[in-house]
């Protein structure tokens, strides 16, 4: 299964570009989103790739960057929407701002994204909205996270704590919660061999002030 292709880009046909790598030309189909981004023939690029093996032939979706990757594999798993159907959702919009709408249940923001209907923007909310909470935490987490201004004299008091902690804690805040509030979801947080960011991130929301 290819999971990733690096070459040169040697070609593009609407939705199609073709990756040549070593010589051997790879036809990727790609999201508006990520076409936008590409870089101009004889260029080198980097897609992250999603293999579609079906009984006739095989397909592969390639991604510019890692946060659509991501939301495409969530997007698949939902009733109807194949890789074809995911793909064209993403060339509605960027990654980010869908997730948003799914996570707040917005139906009718994200039927104004072309390719998505009624009965799929439904689906897309019951289906996916705490799973795109979850990953919009975690990208907030691993750096999109915006400066949260603190009043003069407010500065935390808060001793050092584990790495994972510190994410946890900057991730809410730019969610919108107060700074305390923040330490103190995370002062009852309990970090272990085998922990991740999701989960804590998970255990963090339970306990936030709605």
């Amino acid at each position: 299964m290819i999971a990733q292709l690096i070459g040169m880009m040697a070609g593009r046909d609407g939705a199609h570009v073709v990756v040549d790598c070593n010589g051997v030309g790879y036809d990727v189909v790609c999201s508006q989103y990520t076409l936008a981004s590409l870089p101009a023939d004889g260029e080198r690029v980097t897609l992250r790739v999603f293999t579609h093996a079906q009984e006739n032939k095989i397909a592969l979706y390639g991604f510019g960057d890692a946060p659509e990757r991501a939301l495409f594999d969530l997007l698949i798993t939902v009733k109807n929407v194949g890789p074809s159907t995911a793909i064209a959702i993403l060339s509605g919009s960027s990654p980010q701002e869908i997730a948003e709408l799914i996570a707040r249940e917005d139906v009718a923001g994200l039927t104004r994204i072309k390719g998505i209907g009624k009965k799929t923007a439904e689906l897309l909310v019951v289906e996916l909205h705490e799973k795109c909470e979850m990953l919009r935490l975690t990208w907030s987490a691993a750096g999109g996270v915006r400066v949260v201004a603190q009043p003069a004299g407010s500065a935390r008091k808060v001793g050092k704590r584990h790495p994972l902690l510190e994410q946890v804690a900057t991730a809410l805040a730019g969610m919108g919660w107060k700074p305390a509030e923040a330490d103190l979801a995370v002062a009852e947080l309990v970090v272990a061999e085998g922990t991740t960011i999701e989960g804590l991130l998970r255990q963090a929301l339970r306990s936030m002030p709605r």
